[in-house]
């Protein structure tokens, strides 16, 4: 038999603002004034943390956060293993910080086996950042490595097969959450 592939929107963009709102208060709880750094992960945590970079700013009436990108891949969108050692591609901007005294906010898309977060963190570290918080947009509570969303939008339960995609602009038209799942045509 035939497979088909589903696609199906669990939250759309009006329901991801509010979502990003409520992440945004979160992170403005936590960050101190002037002390704290974004460290967005490429590619849909850089534009998901510019959002909650405008969203905090707004909040707090303070300017935006500094904003620094980084490179992290195992995975292809399909959940095929890439890398079997999660990639990074270092930043040299972050090492030029002052990370004894800043709190640092990684912001990735999903949280799904905790390898890109755990090689982030470890890599901070290794620059010497003494204060790492993570931010999600999904969690899919599968998570196999020593690491958690300090900072989570939202908690899907969905199948292991079942593949979660955040549509994030300028990557996607739309702002939104799918499942996409496989199945067998009848």
């Amino acid at each position: 038999m035939p497979h088909t592939l589903q696609h199906f929107c669990l939250y759309d963009t009006r329901e991801l603002d509010a979502v990003e709102q409520t992440m945004a208060r979160r992170a403005a709880a936590l960050l101190p004034p002037g002390q704290g750094a974004l460290v967005g992960i490429l590619r849909r945590g850089e534009p998901l943390a510019r959002m909650l970079q405008q969203h905090l700013a707004q909040l707090t009436g303070q300017s935006e956060l500094p904003l620094y990108e980084l490179k992290v891949k195992r995975y292809a969108d399909d959940l095929r293993v890439l890398h079997a050692q999660t990639f990074l591609t270092e930043n040299p901007a972050l090492a030029e910080l002052d990370l004894v005294n800043t709190l640092l906010l990684v912001v990735d898309d999903v949280l799904y086996q905790g390898h890109s977060l755990m090689r982030t963190c470890a890599y901070l570290a290794q620059l010497g950042a003494r204060r790492v918080l993570t931010a999600v947009l999904v969690d899919r509570c599968v998570c196999q490595q020593p690491v958690h969303g300090d900072i989570v939008g939202v908690q899907l339960q969905v199948a292991p097969e079942d593949v979660v995609e955040c549509h994030v602009p300028p990557y996607e038209a739309d702002f939104r959450i799918e499942v996409l799942r496989h199945g067998v045509a009848r």
